[in-house]
């Protein structure tokens, strides 16, 4: 009895010190991994931020195996990737209002569904799932937009968020042999 009361108590302390210093550990070692990147549009009377972590290739196959078809991902690496307006906006169609949002993606072979969501969650996925399920809220959801599929013919190595604007401002993401584009309007 005094063995379980001690292995018990030894249990509880490992996991205590994973959750107070071990969490902040694992992220400092996968930033070094997948680093952060920021990108920023100031143009048009509109103030866009994206925050992400940015994973490699690595001579795999991203889309429908590391990173599986219709299911949310959490759109990239580490924390959630992040989706700032400083004014309200419309994605596509639909109006998205001032603030900052967690993005999650639904990757298809010919669509992928972007979600913008009011909560960021502190790292994306559940512990215990390995990494397989999102912490996703989805009552929390403020927008869901649909956008078709681009096969590039080169290969891009690192997952890259990026604002185009070619008389129509794009949000941007490419990675492997895909691209998707979001238009953003005033």
């Amino acid at each position: 009895m005094k063995f379980l009361k001690w292995l018990l108590i030894v249990i509880v302390v490992l996991v205590l010190a994973f959750f107070l210093f071990g969490k902040s550990y694992l992220k400092e070692q996968t930033k070094k991994i997948s680093p952060e990147k920021t990108v920023t549009y100031s143009k048009n009377g509109m103030d866009l931020t994206v925050n992400y972590s940015s994973p490699f290739k690595k001579n795999r196959v991203i889309f429908g195996e590391l990173v599986p078809y219709d299911v949310v991902w959490r759109t990239g690496a580490n924390e959630p990737t992040t989706f700032t307006t400083g004014n309200n906006i419309k994605i596509g169609t639909k109006s998205l209002p001032a603030g900052s949002y967690s993005l999650w993606t639904i990757p298809g072979k010919e669509g992928w569904t972007f979600i913008f969501n009011n909560e960021i969650p502190d790292w994306g996925v559940t512990i215990f799932s390995g990494g397989k399920k999102t912490s996703r809220n989805a009552d929390a959801d403020v927008l869901q937009i649909s956008v078709p599929v681009q096969q590039l013919p080169q290969t891009v190595e690192s997952l890259t968020i990026d604002f185009e604007d070619n008389e129509q401002l794009h949000l941007s993401l490419a990675w492997d042999h895909t691209k998707v584009s979001l238009p953003i309007n005033k």
